[in-house]
């Protein structure tokens, strides 16, 4: 399990990089096709000061957009002990507990670090967990925050947010603003088949990192409780109850534990999340290794 989670943290990194890479490609492509090198910086810095806000603000959006409520320990005693008890054992601060009205079970996490870290549940997933469940999902979301898969999520998403309003702005210059440009026919056509083409490759890297991090969040948590059964536990009954959440937004889905949006064709092939089937055979094979 350890060489599993030593490895996503690797692949993570390198997903950074060709993201990175993606960037610098399509600034070095611009600036090659209308001769102004500038344009590579320019590009380069839109993807950064988009990263950064997304890095200071996206928790705070996030918890916004789901609706979440904030409690105290005498709202949801249980939900708080749970968390409590966690933050003890991991050694971490406390998060800021949110309770969401859907009746969908689920859970996510937000935070750029341990510090700033935010939990909310369902209502709905709340009805149905019992103590131990919680604690295997409340686990899984902490480790979220403890191993900076939060932190990871935000800059890949500013980067593929930056990367698609580059390739779209690189699109109208190229297609609007010709006369500033090489006449090269083929050189034309490379640079708008890779301005369409390198927003999908960016979305493909994200969903991999998001399917890499709920794995790697499944180990953490029976890391933390010493319980691979109950994290078993807590995902069949979320197969068994899962449903589309009231409030959904495709910019948060990739943060909760189960895909939050309406199932079907498109949201199958662009899912953020494994198939829980595969989250369960993970568990029990990691189980029988150790």
């Amino acid at each position: 399990m350890y060489k599993a989670i030593s490895a996503n943290k690797r692949n993570t990194v390198l997903m950074i990089v060709i993201f990175m890479i993606i960037i610098g490609g399509l600034g070095a492509l611009a600036a090659y096709i209308y001769e102004d090198w500038m344009i590579t910086v320019f590009v380069v810095s839109i993807a950064a000061v988009y990263a950064l806000v997304q890095y200071f603000v996206a928790s705070r959006l996030a918890i916004a957009i789901s609706g979440g409520r904030e409690i105290e320990k005498k709202d949801a005693p249980e939900l708080w002990r749970v968390v409590e008890n966690l933050s003890i054992t991991n050694g971490m601060p406390m998060p800021r507990v949110f309770v969401i009205e859907d009746p969908a079970p689920n859970a996510f996490a937000a935070g750029r670090n341990p510090k700033n870290a935010m939990v909310a549940v369902t209502t709905g997933l709340l009805g149905i967990m019992n103590k131990r469940e919680l604690e295997a999902v409340m686990a899984h979301e902490m480790s979220h925050v403890q191993n900076y898969d939060i932190l990871v999520s935000i800059v890949i998403f500013g980067l593929v947010s930056a990367i698609g309003m580059i390739c779209d702005m690189l699109l109208r210059m190229t297609i609007f603003g010709r006369g500033n440009s090489r006449d090269s026919g083929p050189i034309m056509i490379l640079g708008l088949v890779a301005m369409i083409i390198a927003p999908l490759i960016a979305m493909m890297v994200r969903l991999a990192v998001s399917r890499q991090r709920e794995y790697l969040a499944d180990a953490s948590a029976t890391l933390s409780t010493r319980d691979s059964e109950g994290m078993v536990m807590a995902l069949e009954k979320l197969k068994k109850y899962n449903k589309p959440m009231r409030r959904q937004n495709t910019s948060i889905q990739h943060l909760y534990i189960t895909n939050p949006i309406k199932p079907g064709f498109m949201s199958k092939l662009f899912s953020t999340h494994p198939p829980i089937d595969d989250r369960i055979a993970r568990l029990k094979t990691n189980a029988v290794k150790m």
